[in-house]
């Protein structure tokens, strides 16, 4: 299940994110530099060349290995990757929760590309995965992946000052959860 394709619309694909995925990831991530600056921390020139996404992945892989992340693309109707999503931090135990990251290609943006993965990817975390819950954070000024998280069952459950460095500083962040299930741990 957690290995399979999930078709979402508009001829995309939510998959496993593979090595293969370097080039067309640098691509679109080129593409959305812009677009995207607001909402990411400063990237090197590198990051955006497939070498620094093909380093990027090998170290998700790893952690896909290890069962600490799970990545996944978006792929277009020539399996091109259009956007990344990545289930992070993943804990098991009695914590049994992971923290949700994601964009979509410039050329993609709202569609509903990243609800429908959003929605879907906590499926894949509840019954894949057995978590209980999905952990994602938003710049406070990004309306747009907010109405995402909200539209998926999300609810904010705090604010953290100066959070990350997105863009040049400490940006405050809304902090979102859903939680999947109330059962015991798998």
């Amino acid at each position: 299940m957690i290995s399979d394709s999930h078709p979402l619309a508009d001829g995309t694909t939510l998959r496993p994110a593979t090595l293969a995925d370097a080039g067309p990831l640098a691509s679109a991530l080129t593409r959305s530099r812009l677009y995207m600056r607001p909402w990411e921390p400063a990237r090197t020139e590198a990051f955006y060349t497939e070498r620094g996404q093909t380093e990027r992945l090998t170290v998700l892989l790893a952690d896909r290995d290890a069962g600490r992340a799970m990545p996944w693309v978006i792929a277009d109707e020539e399996d091109r990757a259009v956007g990344a999503f990545t289930l992070s931090s993943i804990e098991l135990g009695p914590f049994r929760s992971g923290r949700l990251g994601y964009w979509v290609d410039v050329d993609r943006a709202g569609r509903g590309l990243a609800t429908a993965a959003v929605g879907r990817i906590c499926e894949l975390a509840r019954d894949g995965f057995g978590l209980h819950r999905v952990e994602a954070g938003t710049v406070v000024e990004n309306a747009a992946s907010q109405r995402v998280l909200a539209k998926c069952g999300f609810e904010q459950f705090g604010t953290a000052p100066r959070y990350l460095h997105i863009n040049g500083e400490w940006r405050d962040h809304r902090l979102f959860q859903r939680i999947l299930h109330d059962g015991p741990p798998r």
